[in-house]
């Protein structure tokens, strides 16, 4: 299927066009939007001074979360003004702007913490309330799939009281997830940005499938996603001229826990299986690869400490984008290497749940093999020129 045709399939009109031209604005609106954001996060000083274990040398400017979420606004306005993809926010549709109206508080706190370093309890009690505003706004999980029950697991269809809970429970989780994960420059724009389009290549294939206008929700909120992240990834990549900040990081968070929350009410609880919840779990999955070693070398740091008496917080290079440093990769190709892990794992999962999952396990067990040999290389040229 050409991505600039608007494509039919039994029947099913698919707006690819359309989706495309909404990321494309939300990209052009977050480019041209960073630069007056980084004149005003230096006039309000929201800026983040260099510490023993960041890696950037000067002073430089937060709050660039306003430029993705002002892209983000402005593919939602267009998407408004287009006729298809209008029905986004009729009948009784009222996602997206439970979503939007989230953005708006988690980009508040953000905004708030990148100049004035608010206490965890208080960016906690902010990300609890943008999950609990999708949730009254009708964005839950619906159908889940357990490895228990038949012989292949089953379907487990969820109340509205459960759908809730794990709906706030994931959407606080991806966005500290995503917080944790933004190290180095243009990490967490790049890693926001793969993820979002995976998601937006599931949520189509479920729009193939169903052809309700339900799935367009979660296709349009990847898609503006997407594209906001980018327009701000040229100003944010090595070397960055701003950062995005928690204002960012948690936006990004937010919007893909809410795509994958409103994709999974387009799965069919009779015929959910555990391809369709890893394809909905995929911008989580991500973030997860790319926090492993990171949190197995936090765990072991706890324990360091505790036995040796330390602080249980002294800061540390201990990231995994820290390793890849350790290990002799530039700056820029480290964040690439990371890149290149995320859209492996991002785009496998979707195609898992789309296509033979045996021939995507194989393809994807090569294609990370790949990646590990070209993450380590430095490191065995080391060895290599070591004199006997």
């Amino acid at each position: 299927m050409h991505a600039g045709v608007t494509a039919v399939a039994s029947g099913i009109i698919l707006p690819v066009r359309e989706f495309l031209l909404v990321g494309l604005i939300s990209a052009a609106v977050a480019f041209l939007m960073t630069g007056a954001v980084r004149l005003f996060a230096f006039k309000v000083g929201a800026v983040a001074v260099p510490r023993a274990r960041d890696v950037h040398a000067k002073p430089m400017a937060r709050m660039g979360g306003l430029a993705i979420f002002g892209g983000v606004l402005a593919g939602m306005f267009l998407a408004h003004q287009l006729p298809v993809l209008r029905s986004a926010f009729a009948f009784e549709q009222t996602q997206v702007r439970g979503v939007v109206m989230a953005g708006a508080i988690i980009v508040l706190i953000g905004a708030l913490d990148d100049r004035f370093e608010l206490d965890g309890l208080t960016k906690l009690a902010g990300q609890t309330t943008a999950a609990g505003v999708m949730v009254l706004f009708g964005v839950q999980w619906s159908v889940f799939w357990v490895p228990w029950g038949s012989p292949v697991g089953s379907s487990l269809v969820l109340g509205s009281d459960q759908g809730s809970l794990l709906t706030v429970l994931l959407t606080v989780t991806m966005i500290n997830a995503m917080n944790f994960v933004d190290g180095l420059d243009g990490l967490a724009s790049g890693i926001g940005m793969i993820s979002a389009c995976a998601t937006c290549v599931f949520s189509l294939s479920l729009l193939n499938t169903s052809g309700a206008i339900t799935a367009y929700p979660p296709t349009l909120i990847a898609a503006t996603l997407a594209g906001a992240c980018l327009g701000f990834l040229p100003h944010n990549f090595q070397p960055a001229r701003i950062f995005m900040g928690d204002s960012g990081s948690m936006l990004i968070g937010l919007m893909l826990a809410a795509a994958s929350t409103t994709a999974s009410g387009q799965l069919n609880p009779d015929t959910t299986g555990p391809q369709d919840t890893l394809g909905l779990l995929t911008p989580l999955v991500v973030v997860a690869a790319v926090l492993f070693i990171p949190l197995l070398d936090l765990i072991l740091a706890i324990i360091r400490r505790t036995r040796n008496g330390q602080n249980l917080f002294s800061a540390d290079k201990m990231h995994l984008h820290h390793r890849l440093l350790d290990i002799g990769h530039s700056h820029r190709r480290a964040v690439l290497l990371i890149y290149l892990w995320a859209s492996v794992l991002a785009f496998g999962a979707v195609a898992m749940a789309v296509f033979d999952p045996v021939v995507v396990a194989w393809t994807v067990g090569i294609g990370l093999a790949m990646a590990l040999i070209v993450s380590v290389v430095p490191r065995l040229r080391s060895k290599d020129s070591i004199p006997d």
